[in-house]
């Protein structure tokens, strides 16, 4: 779908990180189009009148509040939509509150036959990207999560803070649940292809305390919403760098979240990896070498997910669509049980 001059984002959730979110791509000059939409139809209109005002400053492009329908032509759906987490709140206790407005509003903004490529963000990331793949029956490479790519990116900061070095030039990685159970690589993280103790030595650096890095890493959002009561400069600007990645087909290396097909022994499961985005969403995971310890983590977290996915119950979700034919070049809407 997406191809030409013609670029459209939908960004359905017209809370801080719907917002935060369309003003990281607004700016971008990624788009030439962008709707918000939000069951609060004046919210939704008056951050597109914000928004819009801007417009003598940027490239050129049309941002308007918008219908469930205006979803059905985007090249990428952007789903913020949900409750926040609160103070004292684990992402995966917002999951039954999430997963009714996936039950709600999938139906209405994918459509038979969708080229759009469906980006959540709403937590908890992970178990709403499986819902989303079992709601709207869209091949797994459309559907991914913004995942670990805000955790990896705290990552290379707290390791530039401690190193001096400016984040872009840290190659870091957080792995599995966006969450509690999140897995920093150490054993890959480098500096100019020097593992980081390498890097310390060498330049007369106190070496890092890991467990206290990795720490502050998995809780950072939590630092966050307890002084501020929420989060969402950081994952807008996450949000723009994977559209940006899927828009101009860059086959970048990007944490996000996706189902899994074997990797490290894992299925029926959607997590973070290494993972190659383009033009058609979330191509392959790639499965990196491991110490035995983050191996193990990275199982633990997967255990952790799974068991938040039998906790609920996806199994009256219903597809909206069925695939005809063994292609699933088309597909056909079914009556759904959970609309209104």
């Amino acid at each position: 779908m997406i191809g030409g001059d013609k670029r459209k984002i939908a960004v359905v959730g017209a809370g801080s990180v719907g917002t935060a979110s369309a003003y990281a791509l607004m700016i971008s000059g990624l788009v030439s189009e962008m709707t918000l939409v939000d069951i609060d139809r004046k919210k939704a209109e008056g951050e597109a009148m914000d928004l819009a005002h801007g417009a003598s400053f940027i490239s050129p492009i049309s941002i308007y509040a918008g219908e469930y329908k205006d979803c059905h032509n985007a090249d990428i759906i952007v789903f913020t939509a949900g409750a926040n987490q609160k103070p004292g709140e684990t992402r995966l206790d917002l999951i039954r509150k999430n997963l009714a407005v996936l039950r709600e509003v999938l139906p209405r903004i994918i459509r038979p036959g969708s080229g759009s490529i469906l980006l959540m963000v709403s937590n908890p990331v992970d178990v709403l990207t499986y819902a989303a793949l079992k709601i709207t029956g869209l091949a797994p490479n459309r559907v991914l999560g913004s995942g670990t790519v805000l955790d990896s990116s705290r990552f290379r900061y707290k390791i530039s803070e401690k190193c001096r070095v400016e984040a872009r030039n840290i190659h870091a990685y957080v792995v599995g649940e966006h969450g509690d159970s999140e897995v920093p690589l150490w054993s890959l993280a480098n500096i100019a292809g020097l593992p980081v103790e390498d890097f310390c030595c060498m330049h007369g650096i106190l070496c890092l305390d890991r467990e206290a890095v990795s720490d502050q890493v998995r809780r950072a959002g939590y630092e966050i919403i307890e002084r501020k009561g929420a989060t969402y400069y950081a994952i807008g600007l996450a949000v723009r760098r994977i559209c940006e990645s899927i828009i101009r087909d860059e086959n970048s290396v990007l944490t996000v979240s996706g189902l899994l097909d074997g990797e490290y022994g894992l299925k029926d499961v959607c997590l973070s990896l290494p993972s190659l985005v383009n033009r058609a969403g979330r191509v392959r995971a790639l499965e990196v070498p491991l110490s035995e310890e983050e191996r193990a983590a990275l199982l633990r977290s997967a255990g952790l997910l799974q068991e938040a996915l039998d906790g609920v119950d996806l199994g009256d979700t219903g597809n909206i669509f069925t695939l005809a034919g063994e292609s699933g070049a088309e597909r056909q809407e079914v009556q759904n049980p959970v609309l209104h």
